[in-house]
C-alpha cells in the first residue's frame, strides 16, 4: 500500500479508522457513539475519582508498610518489564492517534483556535482524552511497584500520579479544549520514560536519564504558557467582558493552572535534589582523591575519607 501523505495523513494512512476497529471488538460499540456523560460514563463522578485516590494511597503506602515485614523485595522483573513496555506502545499508539486528530485542525484553523474554539473539541478526540484519563488508572501501578520493590515513596511520585489523574478528569468534565497540549507533551515524555524503565529493568545502562527529568521541566514550561494564555481569554471573557472567547469552565481551568504551576517548581526543585547535588558530590569527591584520599563516599555514597599512604602504614605494622 503506498503511502499518500497530506495534512488528514500526516503518517500517510489513517490511523484512526484501525482504532476504531480496535475498539469496536473490545467494547463491542462503534467509536462514533462514545459521549463522555459524567454520571452515566464509567469513572465520570467525583466520588468515584475522590475514592480511587484515597484507595491509591492507602494501597501504596499499606503495601510499603507491609514490605517492612520481608528483608528483600519481590522479585518482579518480568511483569514490571512488560508493565512498562506496554505503556511505552499505549502512549506511543494515543500519542500518534492525538497528532493524526490535530494536524487538520491546526492547519486549517490555526494554533488559536485548536487550544480556545470550543468546535476544537471533536468527539474523536474526546474518546482519546477519555482513554488518556483511563490509563492514569493504570499508571498509578507504577507506585505499588515501588512499594513491592521496598523503594521510598516519594511526595513528587505519588502526588503527580495520583494529581494528574484527577486532572484529566476535570479537563474532561470542564470540555477544555486545550487539554491536548499537555496531554500530547506528557504522552511523548511518558514514549521515552517507560522505555527507559523497560530498558534499566532489563539490566542495560541508560545514559540520558536526567534528560528525562529536563523534559519534563520544558513540557510544563510549554504547558503554562498555553493554559495561562487560554485562562486569560476564559476569565476575561467569562468575568471581565473581554470579547474572545476560551473554552472551558471555572473549575477546570483554576485546577488546571494550580496544578501544573506546582508540577513545574516541584521538578525543578527534584531536578537541582537529585542532579545538582550529586555533582558537588562527584566534584567533591574528584578533589578528595587528587589530594591522595580514598573515601567511602567515592565506592558507596558516603562515608569519611581516609588517606592512602596511612592504609599501607597499618599493613605493614601487622
Amino acid at each position: 500500500m503506498a503511502l499518500q501523505f497530506s495534512i488528514d495523513q500526516p503518517f500517510g494512512i489513517r490511523l484512526y479508522p484501525y482504532f476504531e476497529q480496535v475498539y469496536q471488538i473490545v467494547t463491542g460499540r462503534p467509536a462514533n457513539t462514545f459521549v463522555f456523560a459524567p454520571g452515566v460514563t464509567p469513572l465520570s463522578t467525583n466520588n468515584e475519582v475522590l475514592v480511587a485516590c484515597v484507595i491509591y494511597l492507602v494501597g501504596i503506602f499499606g503495601t510499603a508498610n507491609y514490605m517492612k515485614n520481608f528483608k528483600n523485595p519481590i522479585p518482579l522483573k518480568t511483569v514490571f518489564m512488560l508493565h512498562n513496555v506496554l505503556l511505552t506502545g499505549a502512549s506511543l499508539a494515543l500519542l500518534l492517534l492525538f497528532i493524526e486528530q490535530l494536524s487538520p485542525i491546526i492547519a486549517r484553523h490555526g494554533v488559536f483556535y485548536a487550544v480556545c474554539n470550543d468546535s476544537a473539541w471533536t468527539q474523536p478526540l474526546e474518546l482519546l482524552y477519555y482513554l488518556n484519563y483511563l490509563v492514569k488508572y493504570w499508571e498509578l501501578a507504577d507506585t505499588v511497584f515501588l512499594a513491592l520493590k521496598k523503594k521510598k515513596l516519594e511526595f513528587l511520585h505519588y502526588f503527580h500520579h495520583s494529581a494528574t489523574m484527577v486532572l484529566c478528569y476535570t479537563q474532561l468534565c470542564g470540555k477544555t479544549s486545550v487539554s491536548w497540549v499537555p496531554i500530547t507533551l506528557n504522552l511523548a515524555v511518558h514514549v521515552a520514560m517507560y522505555y527507559y524503565f523497560f530498558r534499566t529493568a532489563s539490566g542495560a545502562k541508560i545514559w540520558w536519564k536526567q534528560y528525562l527529568t529536563t523534559m519534563q521541566i520544558i513540557q510544563f514550561v510549554i504547558d503554562l504558557g498555553f493554559i495561562y494564555v487560554c485562562s486569560f481569554y476564559y476569565f476575561g471573557y467569562a468575568h471581565f467582558n473581554i470579547s474572545t472567547k476560551c473554552a472551558g469552565e471555572d473549575v477546570a481551568a483554576a485546577f488546571g493552572c494550580g496544578l501544573l504551576t506546582s508540577y513545574l517548581f516541584l521538578f525543578i526543585n527534584f531536578y537541582f535534589k537529585t542532579y545538582k547535588a550529586k555533582s558537588k558530590t562527584m566534584s567533591k569527591a574528584k578533589a578528595v582523591s587528587s589530594a591522595g584520599l580514598v573515601t567511602v563516599e567515592t565506592k558507596e555514597g558516603s562515608g569519611q575519607a581516609m588517606n592512602g599512604d596511612q592504609k599501607k602504614a597499618k599493613k605493614s605494622k601487622r
